[in-house]
């Protein structure tokens, strides 16, 4: 399919799709004229693409992991012969999440305490 079809398939602009074949992300053959032809997985890879930056993952991290995962949500290899490089990434990225839930925890408990504080009628 053409990049295109690609494209209205997914939901993700074609310039998109240009740049996650710019970032090694996506693979398409060269038809003999130059255009992009992708297979029918592709459909799958992008929305897969799409669900980790989504997760906040970077095209460095899911360039590293997307190799392991062969269908969406299971790794193969095993989650021990992840090379230590990428489980350093991914590692990382807990800890950024983790760090982001911790202040929006707090936050939410400040705002709470507040609200008790002056009464659900504003004070």
């Amino acid at each position: 399919m053409r990049i295109g079809e690609l494209s209205r398939r997914t939901g993700v602009a074609t310039r998109l799709l240009r740049y996650y074949e710019e970032q090694d992300l996506l693979h398409p053959d060269r038809a003999g004229n130059g255009y992009r032809s992708y297979p029918e997985s592709a459909v799958a890879r992008v929305r897969q693409i799409r669900g980790l930056l989504d997760s906040g993952l970077t095209t460095e991290m899911i360039r590293a992991i997307l190799p392991y995962l062969c269908v969406p949500g299971r790794l193969v290899p095993s989650p021990g012969n992840v090379p230590p490089g990428t489980a350093a990434l991914l590692q990382e990225h807990i800890d950024r999440i983790q760090a982001r839930i911790d202040c929006l925890a707090r936050n939410r408990d400040r705002l709470a305490a507040y609200l008790a504080a002056v009464g659900p009628d504003g004070g």
